[in-house]
């Protein structure tokens, strides 16, 4: 493919400790070579992990040239606090935000301002006179508390209509179920991009307990093939391959671009990396 017809990026988790800060500087100095589009960081239920968040953009942004986009999720938070958290990033110089609806925290008994994605979009371009760039969120397989998929479909689209960029996909392993979602999406007026969201496969149980928390189906024949390994290097040699094959389909098809689910880890995000043209 040409040079820079494709966008990549990579999502990062807070980390927590002094190591894990120096740890996650590392990795993005690795992925800036690639070269890396922009950088996200994860945002905590109801606002659980909001300085935590804040804290590495800050790192991140003072360590490398990629553009920093922190998550940023409304429900659960009132008015108050997520302008104190989009204050912050406009002062350090951040454009670029991913915007969801997120999850209630377990016992929080408030809603807050924000119930849907859309109010919380609505009030970021309104107060910040559009600003950021906003990226949202999409579920390919429908959102686990949708009421329908057609439902789904229809409120994502209307998210979509707002000012913002794009959208990043929940990870999926069936790049027909991507590409049946853009169509329908398309079907309803919905054409900007809608970047995959890519999950390595490094750990058969982990993988299990990501995507039962997140809806995303994995494939009858994924699973057979991952039960046929019993030695985590086989499991590793085979993920690589397999998400390999899987990006690489997603682009020659017309995927805008990949965002990688890193987990902070190098590896295999680099090794799949490696295996791309």
């Amino acid at each position: 493919m040409e040079k820079n017809s494709k966008t990549i990026s990579f999502e990062f988790f807070p980390p927590k400790t002094a190591s894990g800060s120096k740890k996650l500087i590392d990795l993005a100095k690795i992925f800036e070579a690639v070269p890396a589009d922009y950088f996200s960081v994860t945002f905590g239920a109801g606002g659980s992990t909001q300085q935590g968040t804040l804290d590495a953009c800050r790192s991140l942004f003072d360590a490398t040239k990629t553009p920093i986009a922190p998550h940023i999720s409304g429900i659960g938070s009132d008015k108050e606090s997520i302008s104190h958290a989009l204050n912050a990033y406009k002062d350090k110089g951040l454009k670029k935000l991913v915007v969801l609806r997120g999850d209630l925290p377990s016992g929080h008994g408030s809603i807050g301002d924000f119930r849907y994605a859309v109010d919380l979009i609505d009030y970021i371009n309104e107060e910040y006179d559009n600003y950021f760039e906003i990226e949202v969120g999409a579920y390919p397989e429908t959102h686990p508390e949708a009421v329908s998929p057609d439902h789904d479909l229809k409120y994502f689209c209307e998210k979509m209509s707002r000012e913002v960029q794009g959208a990043v996909t929940q990870f999926f392993f069936d790049t027909d179920v991507y590409f049946r979602f853009v169509e329908n999406c398309k079907k309803l007026g919905c054409d900007k991009p809608i970047t995959p969201g890519i999950m390595p496969i490094s750990n058969k149980d982990s993988l299990i307990r990501m995507a039962n928390n997140c809806g995303a189906k994995l494939p009858d024949s994924l699973i057979k093939q991952l039960d046929s390994y019993s030695e985590e290097e086989d499991i590793k040699k085979f993920g690589i391959d397999y998400v390999s094959s899987l990006v690489q389909e997603l682009i020659k098809k017309g995927a805008p671009g990949i965002h990688f689910y890193t987990i902070n880890q190098l590896e295999p995000t680099k090794l799949i990396l490696d295996n791309l043209d």
